[in-house]
This record gives structure tokens, C-alpha cells and sequence, in this order.
């Protein structure tokens, strides 16, 4: 064996162990890429690639361009044109990339992450020592977390180190990825890991101070926080202590949001807020109206809680009863169908209020023994008591897919790990406040979802308009349900049911269930920029843009599309500028229309899509689930109306619309997608649906 043959020298310059088995991976790859059959000429090419090291490298050591080199020459030789082809480009790609990294100044790319990913995690994640200077890689990063949260299996004599190794691979991979505070807090001095909080307001000073000190708290750890305001008494209304008259609830919201606005969380970002009312409160009006001017409440995504008999007012268009909640007396009436198109009217011209169902959140709450659910966290996803918390991961379903299907086992491996991950979380959670600690660990509630499921459809050739997908939808969430529920039972019978298992619906259903809840479908913002996948349900927004990343613009295209637009043959520089100036395929003509016909983006997609596709993932959820019907600029308030209405009929949770371009700014967004002479250009933290931009969770 020659000299060459035994090691390779990396492009920093490092010299490392020759692995063999890494080029015939890589043939194996460029194979798959363009679709050609797995076969013994694999081998052939990687032996003959070999033979051809060996001859040349006897005297010096190769690098890995010698290597790549000798590849994409095999591959030619063999009469692989169209593999050749593939590698090439990826060579080239990859070359870009690390220009690129090297001009804004990324100096590691060991998980061959993308430079916004890099950045984002460089700007918020990694650890930084006391002068600001990173001390952590990504994969340190990782490891970190991997490490800090399989501690937990010592305590039940399970294997630690597998645990460890198990959890490090699937975030590695992007296979799975924790909410931000855990990886951005797991394994420090800090130490707390939740994503998301409900915290009560009670109707007097001493509650409503008390709660707020708390929410500074845990925004500061890097949570956000739910409120429910339906209990503080209505402006006008009589406060016996003081003989004055009571200031109403958004007078204090108001407060939260301005304490909110000075708070970072973390030192890192602002805090973010859901603020939620009774429709049947007497300042309904006031609140639904409240964010008509911008700015206004700025640090608060608020929705209105709908009752069952509100929306059947609305139906027979009827009046309904306003409560005084200070003495639980009716003080007046009002038609039901006036305030609902006041809701209508202030979505369509802000895209605030949403709505949040609560009969049909406590009919389907587990625990519901043990108290009402009046409020949800920030973006909606997760109904939860007083005090309670939760902990997200998602699975990242682009990478479930394996030659035109998805695999089944690896979903369910990825499942169970993610399950596992969040329930470890609850223990080794450092918790801001008692009662949260309290509450939390006596229902062990965790919210596995999902991300990446535009990109899916897209490599399984389903369009996300149809009904093919609607059922792809039901299908993949039904088999996560499934497997999420057994690897919590599985371990309750290892661990214990969580306390308060004994009157919950669980109760008649199995012997042991270690989580009171375990599905969620979050907006995954950041964690699904890192995974460079597509924000948790959503359709892909735009296939190709401009990233102002430092100040420099950089042309970002969808992976999935770019990978088929390769294949296909009609991927050119010239056609995704010409793309990311619309963001759609549907006016560019050198496009298939089969390609069209599979990647459309969310404001091509007809409304009724958008909430069939919410419903069917909130039958199989127990929490709930985050997503954002986009509209176009030209959307009507009928077409609100009609998505609300449906939204309720189809026993959605909540319901929010945005339509395009109705706030200059928007609550957690830095600045979100825009259009502009050159085309449409994101920020760096755009994390792909303009109604939220950045997601901190």
C-alpha cells in the first residue's frame, strides 16, 4: 500500500487517517442524487479510485481536493456523465460555501452547516466567555446539551453514555432539535430549559405585580410567557379598597409589554407574550381593537377566547351575555355576529386578533381534573394550566424520507429518542419559580412535533394543496402520536406515571403514562433555520430569496428544490435570481409544470388549505398546533370570516391569519421578509413565515 493511501491531508492543513470507506459513501451519494440504481459499479468505482491513489500518492500525502479530483475523473471514465455531473456541482457548491464562510469570518463548518445557521448560533447559542469571545463549535454545542440531559438516566439506573451518544447523533444529524432554551441553556450555570410558561393574573394589585415580577424572571431565563386577563375586573368598575374605579385589563397589559420591551431574555433576545380575553368580557371591545394602531402592544400576540356559545350566537346571529367577572353577573348583551366582525375586520387590517377555542381545548385536556385552561404560551401551540410549563423538540421530517417513501423506522427511532429527550428535561430543569416546579413535574407534559413537512411533501412529489397531502398530514402525525404515547408508557412502567395520572384520561386507558401530554406542532423558527428545513407545518414561503447576512447578501435556495432543479437539469444562477424576485415558481417559464405543480408557496395556496392542513394535525395532537394561514395583500375580510368559521367547525384549537404586508412590524420578528427593487430580501433571522419572522422558541 502506498504512502498516500494511509492518510489525507484536510484542507486546514490537518493530517488525518485515510478512511476508504468515505469515498465510496460519496460515490454512493452522487448515485442517489440523480436518481441511478445502487449497484455493484459503486464498488468498481470506489476500488478503481483506490488503484489510482495508491499509483499516484506513493511519495506525499494527498489532500482532499486530489481525492475529489480522482472521483469525478472515475466517474467519467465509467460512462457516469450525469453522476459526474451531480458531484461536480456539489464540489462546486461546496467550494462557494466555504468562501463565503471565510469571508464573514466562520472559521469551523464541522457539521457543514449552513453560513446563516452558523451565524444565528454564533449570535445566540454557542457559549461566549466574559470578554464575548465564543468558546464553543457547534458540535461542542451539541454536545453539551447531549450530555447535560442524558445525565438524567443515572438516577434510573439506565446507561448514560448510550443515552448521551443517542441524543448527540439525532441533533448532529438535524434529525431533532430541543427549543431554544434548552440548547441554548442545557449544561450552565443557568440552567433553565422551557420554552414556553402560563402565568395567572389575579384581580388585584398585589396578583397582577406579583405575576409580572415572575414574568420578568422568566423572560430573563429565555422563556415566554400566556396570560389569560379574563379576571381582572373592567375599566370603570368599582374598586372598594381605594373607593375609585378599576383601569381595565389592557391598561395593565400594557405594563407587561412595556416591562417586556426593557427585559432581554438571556441577555440575548426581548421576551414575547401571549396575551388572551374572554369574549365575554365587558372590555372585549376595547382589547379586540387595541393593537389597531402599531406599536401598540408590540411585545403581545393576543387572541380572543371563543366559546362554544359565542360561535353559535354567531351562527344564528344572536345576542350574547357580557360577564362582570368580579361577580360572575351578566352586565349586558351584545350580537355576537357585530363583535365577530369587529375580530374579522381588526385580523384583516393587522393580523391581531387570532382565536383561541377554550371549550374545545378543555374537552380534550388530559388533566382536566386538576383545573381550566385559560391561556396558551406565546404562539398558541401549548394550552396549559396556571404555573405550568413545557418542553419542545421537533423532528425534523426532511430527513425522514428514504428513496421516494418515508422510513417508518427511522420516525419511529427519532420518536422515541425525542420523547425520551424532552421527559429528561423536566428533571434536570433548573425552574424559575416553586410552583412551576410544582405543577410541571406533576403532569410532565412535553410537546414533540414536527418541522421541515413542506420539504417532505416536496421529495415524496405531493403538493401541499391537495388532498394527497391532507392525508400524508394525518398518516405522519397518527404514526408520532402512536409511537410517542408507547415510549411514554413504556417509561411510566420504567420511571413512574406522572403524579397526577391518577383521575386524568390516561387513567382508563393504560397502566402508566409518564406524560400528561406529548404532541405539539410549534413554529420552529430558529431551531428549523438551523436545520435548514421549513418552519414546522408551513408551506414554503419562498423558494428562493436574497439573506442579508452581516451585510452581505447572500442567494439562499430552497435545499429541496434546488437538489430536484439539479437533477432535472434547469438549476442555473440566472433562474434562482429570477425566482427571488417573486419568490414563486408560477410566472418563470423554464420551470416544469410538474415542478410548479409540487412547489407551490404558502401565498399561492388557496385559504381552505391552510386550516384543512392545521385540522388534520390536531386530530392526532394533544396540545395544539401553531399555524399561520398567509394571505396575499388582496384577501378580503369574507375570506377571514370563512377561515375563522372553519377553523371551528374543523375543531382546530386557535386560528391565526396574517395577511401580507398589513404591519411594517410584527411581534418577535427583527425584521422579516420584504420586497424590494432587487427582489424579496430576508434578514438573517428570518426563519420562513413572515407573521412571526423570528420565532424564539
Amino acid at each position: 500500500m502506498g504512502y498516500g493511501m494511509e492518510k489525507i491531508r484536510k484542507r486546514d492543513g490537518r493530517i488525518e487517517v485515510f478512511e476508504p470507506e468515505k469515498i465510496t459513501l460519496a460515490i454512493q451519494k452522487a448515485f442517489l442524487a440523480v436518481g441511478e440504481k445502487n449497484g455493484d459499479n459503486i464498488r468498481d468505482i470506489s476500488n478503481h479510485v483506490l488503484e489510482v491513489i495508491e499509483d499516484n500518492f506513493k511519495d506525499r500525502i494527498p489532500d482532499v481536493e486530489d481525492v475529489q479530483d480522482t472521483v469525478e475523473a472515475s466517474l467519467i471514465r465509467h460512462r457516469y456523465p450525469k453522476v459526474a455531473k451531480a458531484y461536480i456541482l456539489y464540489r462546486q457548491k461546496r467550494a462557494e460555501l466555504r468562501e463565503a464562510k471565510k469571508f464573514l469570518r466562520v472559521d469551523y463548518d464541522e457539521l457543514k452547516l449552513s453560513i446563516n445557521a452558523i451565524k444565528v448560533l454564533e449570535q445566540r447559542y454557542l457559549l461566549k466567555d466574559t470578554e464575548g469571545n465564543i468558546i464553543e463549535t457547534p458540535s461542542m454545542m451539541f454536545r453539551r446539551v447531549a450530555k447535560s440531559v442524558a445525565s438524567v438516566d443515572r438516577r434510573y439506573g439506565d446507561n448514560e453514555k448510550k443515552t448521551e451518544e443517542e441524543f448527540y447523533r439525532i441533533m448532529a444529524n438535524l434529525e431533532f432539535l430541543p427549543n431554544t432554551p434548552t440548547l441554548m441553556n442545557a449544561g450552565t450555570d443557568l440552567g433553565q430549559l422551557s420554552a414556553c410558561f402560563v402565568l395567572p393574573v389575579e384581580d388585584s394589585l398585589r396578583g397582577i405585580f406579583g405575576t409580572l415580577t415572575n414574568m420578568a424572571l422568566i423572560h430573563q431565563s429565555g422563556g415566554g410567557t400566556g396570560f389569560s386577563f379574563s379576571r381582572l375586573r373592567p375599566e370603570g368598575d368599582i374598586v372598594r379598597s381605594t373607593k375609585g374605579v378599576a383601569s381595565g385589563p389592557v391598561s395593565f397589559m400594557r405594563i407587561f409589554d412595556q416591562a417586556t420591551e426593557v427585559i432581554k431574555q438571556g441577555g440575548k433576545r426581548r421576551g414575547a407574550n401571549m396575551g388572551i380575553l374572554r369574549v365575554d368580557h365587558p372590555d372585549i371591545i376595547e382589547f379586540i381593537t387595541s393593537k389597531e394602531k402599531e406599536g401598540f402592544l408590540d411585545n403581545f400576540n393576543i387572541s380572543v377566547g371563543i366559546t362554544d356559545e359565542f360561535m353559535e350566537a354567531v351562527k344564528k346571529d344572536r345576542k350574547y351575555n357580557i360577564v362582570n367577572p368580579r361577580t360572575g353577573e351578566s352586565t349586558d348583551q351584545l350580537k355576537a355576529k357585530e363583535i365577530f366582525d369587529l375580530i374579522v375586520t381588526m385580523a384583516w387590517r393587522t393580523g391581531d386578533p387570532g382565536l383561541v377555542f377554550l371549550d374545545e381545548i378543555n374537552r380534550k385536556h388530559p388533566v382536566s381534573h386538576i383545573g381550566i385552561i385559560e391561556s396558551t404560551n406565546p404562539c398558541g401551540e401549548i394550552p396549559l394550566l396556571p404555573y405550568e410549563s413545557c418542553n419542545l423538540g421537533s423532528i425534523n421530517v426532511s430527513k425522514m424520507v428514504k428513496d421516494g417513501d418515508i422510513d417508518w423506522e427511522k420516525l419511529s427511532e427519532i420518536t422515541k429518542s425525542g420523547v425520551h429527550f424532552l421527559d429528561n428535561v423536566i428533571d434536570i430543569n433548573k425552574y424559575t419559580l416553586e410552583e412551576i416546579e410544582r405543577i410541571s413535574k406533576n403532569n410532565r407534559k412535553i410537546g414533540l412535533g414536527l418541522m421541515g413537512f413542506a420539504e417532505m411533501l416536496a421529495m415524496l412529489a405531493i403538493p401541499y394543496d391537495s388532498e394527497e397531502s391532507i392525508e400524508t398530514a394525518e398518516k405522519i402525525m397518527r404514526f408520532i402520536k402512536e409511537e410517542s404515547i408507547k415510549a411514554s408508557m413504556e417509561l411510566g412502567e420504567r420511571r413512574g406515571s406522572f403524579p397526577n395520572f391518577e383521575g386524568s384520561m390516561w387513567e382508563n386507558e393504560c397502566k402508566a403514562m409518564r406524560n400528561a401530554t406529548v404532541n405539539t406542532v410549534a413554529p420552529t423558527g430558529t431551531i428549523s433555520l438551523i436545520a435548514n428545513a421549513s418552519s414546522g407545518i408551513e408551506p414554503i414561503f419562498a423558494l428562493s430569496f436574497s439573506r442579508n447576512v452581516m451585510g452581505t447578501r447572500l442567494l439562499e435556495v430552497n435545499p429541496v428544490f434546488e437538489k430536484i432543479a439539479k437533477n432535472r437539469g434547469f438549476y442555473s444562477s440566472d433562474i434562482m435570481i429570477e425566482i427571488a424576485r417573486t419568490g414563486s415558481l408560477k410566472s418563470i417559464a423554464d420551470i416544469p409544470d410538474d415542478i410548479k405543480h409540487v412547489f407551490v408557496t404558502s401565498l399561492d395556496i388557496d385559504p381552505q388549505w391552510h386550516v384543512r392542513m392545521q385540522a388534520a394535525f390536531q386530530r392526532y395532537v394533544d396540545n395544539a398546533v401553531a399555524k399561520t394561514v398567509n394571505l396575499p395583500t388582496s384577501a378580503t375580510q369574507e375570506d377571514i370570516r370563512n377561515i375563522y368559521m372553519m377553523a371551528y367547525e374543523l375543531k382546530c384549537k386557535g386560528i391565526t391569519v396574517y395577511r401580507y404586508g398589513s404591519k411594517t412590524r410584527q411581534v418577535l420578528v427583527i425584521d422579516g421578509l420584504r420586497k424590494e427593487e432587487e427582489g424579496i430580501v430576508a434578514d438573517s433571522e428570518f426563519s420562513g413565515d413572515p407573521s412571526i419572522g423570528e420565532c424564539p422558541f
